[in-house]
């Protein structure tokens, strides 16, 4: 009997047919992908090519040019290097120093490269979207197209807070970017830039997307990438596999200086909403409640008997603020703003800096063990206030079973309860043993007690007294304007 073989057998699996001629046996061995035979469809990767054609058209480069006389200043390194150090906080190397603030110079005055960037138009009347930084501080700024046009651009808006701007060029019959729906994009789907890194033009990077929703600002959840992005790429597109931009390339995560595999986009619905106000009266307005807040951890929500880590706890209240006017207290845990979820701490600047001052919003807060629904009308975000510091008095400590936690109290006086705008609450003087570890500490003022208001020394050791000593014990406590829980853990 005769066999032969036909194909190879490296690393696949084998699909065997046979054939009976003249007392011989024909084997042909057909190769087969292991991926087929194990039920999963094997793709290729993917062809951006048609991505490219599509989209390139519609990206440019952003130069941005200042006014100087005279020879430039010793040790002022390239520029674009320099955007790169300042945008991404990596210290200036030695010998290099970005130049100083730009004075008012005469007519005849030379004008200088400053920095690089990208953008892409919006508009087929020459609207284009970029990173404010891009822009900052420029006096000129000229754009080229890919087809190598270029023209003097003039700044319709910039928004520091989320890094968006707005500039125009006098020209028409552009290829406008498609936009895309951020809330359909996947963790794990592929996506392209398109920019000018190190003045680099019409530049092709891709990646996948890493995360979604990261928190790196108070207005803006980015979108992390791995795909590769410098300095120059600041303000393309990040686009998708349809070809519809789905963020603005602004920053990246780097303890080295170069792309480290990991950069962030602006979503573009974020950026959207930006640029509309930027188009129509210049500036961007934002809502402002008046509260200082911060995350909900695990042992807090536990102690107070809310369950899941969630929402925002209120650290302080401004005086006379809309949380004020509304009843919002120290303490309180906001869950919903408006009818929408508050799941952590950094979702309520946003739902709050997009709503428009002077609207009526429902405010659903969890205080002492239950939940209540306060009316709050949103006013316009100003700058923030300074703390202030409260004064303390100079009473002796008074004994009693606080000091089995470390803590030795004191009452407040009148004039530290108006300090403060509350109407009673225990002065810690010393705090030590479980209450330091609990990070309590001296000056501090509490104000409840297992969702317990108290209001002096004798109200807050009565209630310990009832306390089972050997669970953890909830404490509300104001430092300062802010107030903020610390759950004490008794010795066992």
């Amino acid at each position: 009997m005769k066999t032969v073989l036909h194909g190879t057998r490296r690393a696949m699996h084998s699909v065997l047919t046979s054939l009976v001629m003249g007392g011989a046996v024909w084997v042909s061995i057909h190769p087969v992908p292991a991926l087929a035979q194990s039920g999963i469809s094997a793709r290729g990767l993917p062809d951006f090519s048609d991505l490219v054609e599509t989209v390139g058209p519609s990206v440019v480069n952003i130069r941005t040019l200042e006014r100087a006389s005279g020879a430039p200043e010793s040790g002022v390194a390239d520029e674009q290097m320099l955007e790169f150090f300042k945008r991404f906080g990596i210290p200036v190397p030695p010998g290099m120093a970005p130049r100083g603030p730009r004075q008012e110079r005469g007519p005849n005055e030379e004008v200088q490269p400053r920095g690089v960037g990208s953008g892409f138009i919006l508009s087929a009347d020459g609207l284009i979207m970029t990173n404010a930084h891009v822009v900052e501080g420029a006096d000129e700024l000229l754009v080229t197209l890919p087809d190598k046009r270029e023209f003097k651009a003039r700044l319709i808006g910039a928004d520091k807070r989320t890094d968006v701007a707005v500039v125009k060029i006098d020209a028409s019959g552009l290829n406008a970017v498609r936009i895309g729906d951020v809330n359909r994009l996947k963790v794990g789907e592929w996506v392209m830039a398109i920019g000018s890194p190190f003045g680099l033009e019409n530049t092709v990077t891709a990646g996948i997307v890493s995360a979604k929703k990261r928190d790196t600002g108070d207005f803006l959840p980015f979108i992390q990438t791995d795909v590769a992005i410098n300095p120059g790429n600041s303000g393309g597109p990040l686009i998708n596999m349809r070809g519809e931009v789905v963020g603005i390339n602004s920053q990246i995560y780097s303890r080295s200086g170069g792309f480290q595999g990991i950069s962030f986009a602006i979503p573009i619905d974020e950026a959207v909403r930006v640029s509309d106000q930027l188009r129509s009266a210049g500036r961007v307005t934002r809502g402002r409640i008046g509260v200082q807040i911060d995350q909900v951890s695990k042992e807090v929500a536990e102690s107070l008997g809310l369950g899941q880590p969630k929402g925002a706890l209120v650290r302080g209240v401004e005086p006379n603020s809309p949380a004020a006017k509304a009843g919002l207290e120290p303490g309180d845990i906001i869950l919903k703003f408006d009818g929408r979820e508050v799941e952590k701490s950094a979702d309520l600047p946003r739902l709050v800096g997009n709503t428009k001052p002077g609207t009526k919003s429902m405010v659903t807060v969890f205080r002492r063990g239950g939940q209540r629904e306060l009316s709050i009308t949103v006013a316009e975000l100003e700058p923030e206030r300074s703390e202030r510091k409260p004064t303390t008095g100079d009473k002796p400590p008074v004994p009693g079973a606080a000091t089995a936690l470390g803590l030795n109290l004191s009452e407040l006086s009148a004039a530290q309860k108006k300090e403060l705008n509350i109407k009673g609450g225990v002065r810690i003087d010393s705090a030590e043993g479980a209450s330091a570890r609990a990070g309590l500490r001296e000056g501090d003022v509490i104000v409840a007690v297992a969702n317990t208001e108290v209001g002096s020394v004798k109200e807050l050791e009565s209630l310990l007294t009832r306390l089972d000593k050997s669970r953890p014990i909830s404490v509300l406590f104001r430092r300062g304007e802010w107030a903020q829980y610390a759950v004490i853990r008794p010795q066992r």
